[in-house]
């Protein structure tokens, strides 16, 4: 049977939380501070542990990060006083897996160890082979990014996920839902930029029958449909002001009201979220809501765009083209030695969505088992890339190794795109089609001021 630690100084919560474990079928176990919580962590085996914020000899927060160190496979959840929205998220950022507030609503806290219970451990197999099958890549970064998945996927914590358009915002969200303990729930993926903004509210939290001229019937949201699951808001940066300030209290209300409804509708939802813009960079210039920011942004995953894990392509070009060849109905196509170099020194302004575009032009119209490098119909490259090199723009230096090589021609396109900026950052970004947040961490990494 399993076991949940309950960790609380207070008597009556104490027996509240006990009851209401061993009628789910579970088996509570007290404590009542927080080095008689870490005794019983190191002595017994548990599934999850429910702990308050304030206990007699330190603090709740301790406890997560304890638990995050030395036992991370037990979800932690943390008990807050009514409207200590503010420690709630920071101890997401530290590891809990949810958090709830006093007085405890005995319905969420279902929810809750439901969802906790049902989590499975997520890490490399036996074999070493990596988690989050969906998301292609043995690059440096790629192999970070799903550690990172593996990790947050355990939690209930708002996922931000940056990346340039094009580079699989979407696919991370899905490995972050199908990893977690909501898997087998529904994965809704919204456009936030695709809605008009007049029928938004409607399209999030539904409406009743009769609520607005053309509603003949009474149709769900968004928020309903994802019920127990995962709502996925992409480009949410688009959202209007009007809506976020609805949006954020949907969130932190657990509650929605269907356009044209007299009473809220309770939902449970795990909210993850993307752009490829800056949201940071919205927020100070005023085009997204800072407290909406904060409660979107409680961890954050930033999605590599492709040209920074150029190692990459050749893994990914085989798998789009297997998937395209048995669409179409044909035989195996392959890619020339001409292809393959023209591909490894190609910028991808649109990442990969960019390579699937290109290859599935190139597949459709080549004659052949083979796709070479005039098949693929790139575009040109920035002048600064080609630039590179006094003799010849793509050869290696001796002793160089690529990823040195790499650095070196992204070091040398951002500095003249900066001097042809006059080092306006943001102005940069938009020209090379990046976020300014990238830019900022490119700079920093390549070590240009």
């Amino acid at each position: 049977m399993s076991r949940v630690l309950i960790v609380d100084d207070e008597p009556d919560i104490l027996d509240l939380l006990s009851i209401t474990v061993k009628r789910m079928g579970l088996t509570p176990c007290t404590a009542d501070t927080v080095e008689h919580a870490k005794a019983m962590l190191a002595a017994e085996h548990f599934q999850l542990c429910l702990t308050d914020m304030r206990l007699p000899d330190g603090s709740g927060m301790d406890l997560v990060q304890f638990a995050q160190a030395h036992y991370s496979h037990i979800p932690t959840v943390m008990i807050t006083a009514y409207g200590s929205m503010d420690v709630a998220i920071e101890a997401m950022k530290k590891g809990a897996f949810d958090f709830l507030s006093k007085p405890v609503d005995l319905e969420k806290l279902r929810s809750i160890i439901t969802n906790a219970i049902r989590l499975e451990p997520t890490s490399t197999d036996d074999n070493g082979r990596e988690v989050a099958p969906n998301i292609l890549g043995e690059s440096a970064s790629i192999k970070r990014l799903k550690r990172q998945i593996a990790k947050v996927s355990r939690s209930h914590a708002p996922v931000f996920i940056h990346g340039e358009s094009g580079s699989g915002k979407e696919l991370v969200a899905r490995a972050v839902h199908q990893m977690g303990p909501r898997a087998d729930q529904p994965f809704i993926a919204v456009n936030c930029g695709a809605i008009p903004s007049e029928l938004m509210e409607s399209e999030f939290f539904g409406h009743k029958k009769g609520a607005f001229t053309g509603a003949s019937t009474s149709k769900e949201g968004f928020f309903q449909a994802a019920h127990g699951g995962t709502l996925f808001l992409d480009e949410v940066a688009d959202l209007p002001l009007a809506m976020q300030v609805k949006l954020l209290r949907a969130i932190q209300e657990n509650a929605i009201r269907p356009v044209g409804a007299e009473s809220e509708t309770s939902v449970d939802v795990r909210i993850l979220s993307a752009s490829h813009k800056d949201l940071q960079l919205e927020v100070e210039e005023k085009n997204f809501r800072e407290d909406l920011f904060y409660r979107l942004d409680v961890i954050s995953l930033e999605v590599p765009a492709l040209r920074e894990r150029l190692e990459d392509v050749p893994l990914l070009s085989n798998h789009i083209l297997s998937k395209l060849a048995s669409d179409l109905d044909m035989g195996q196509v392959t890619l020339g030695q001409s292809a393959n170099d023209a591909l490894k020194h190609y910028h991808f302004p649109g990442n990969v969505r960019e390579l699937e575009n290109v290859l599935q032009r190139a597949i459709t119209l080549v004659d052949g088992p083979s796709i070479e490098a005039e098949d693929l119909n790139l575009k040109s490259l920035p002048k600064a890339e080609k630039s590179i090199g006094q003799d010849d723009p793509h050869h290696l230096a001796p002793g160089q190794s690529l990823e040195e090589y790499l650095e070196e021609i992204e070091r040398e396109i951002l500095s003249r795109t900066l001097e042809e900026c006059r080092w306006n950052k943001t102005a940069a970004a938009e020209q090379l089609g990046m976020s300014f947040r990238s830019i900022r961490y490119r700079l920093k990494k390549l070590g240009i001021d």
